[in-house]
């Protein structure tokens, strides 16, 4: 059984990748949920069992970077692994 602490949340706005990536993530056994964007991760996401973000750089609204500052502000330090699709 996994911890609740393994839960990963992919963030991206790139439905694509919403639905690919944690398909992945959860043959590898991780349990997922998925957002698309920063905003709705925020607003219905608990926070407290994130153990790990995966999170696009370049999106709407606050990007990947700027919600590593919010999380930092809100002294909830979360692992984050940023993806982008942009060279």
């Amino acid at each position: 059984m996994l911890d609740e602490r393994m839960l990963v949340a992919v963030i991206d706005d790139d439905e694509s990748v919403r639905e690919s990536l944690p398909d992945l993530l959860r043959e590898a056994g991780y349990a997922v949920t998925a957002f698309p964007s920063a905003e709705a991760f925020l607003a219905d996401a608990d926070v407290d069992r994130v153990g790990c973000l995966v999170v696009d750089v370049a999106m709407p609204g606050i990007s990947g970077p700027e919600l590593q500052g919010v999380l930092a502000r809100r002294e909830q330090p979360i692992p984050l692994i940023f993806i982008t699709g942009h060279v």
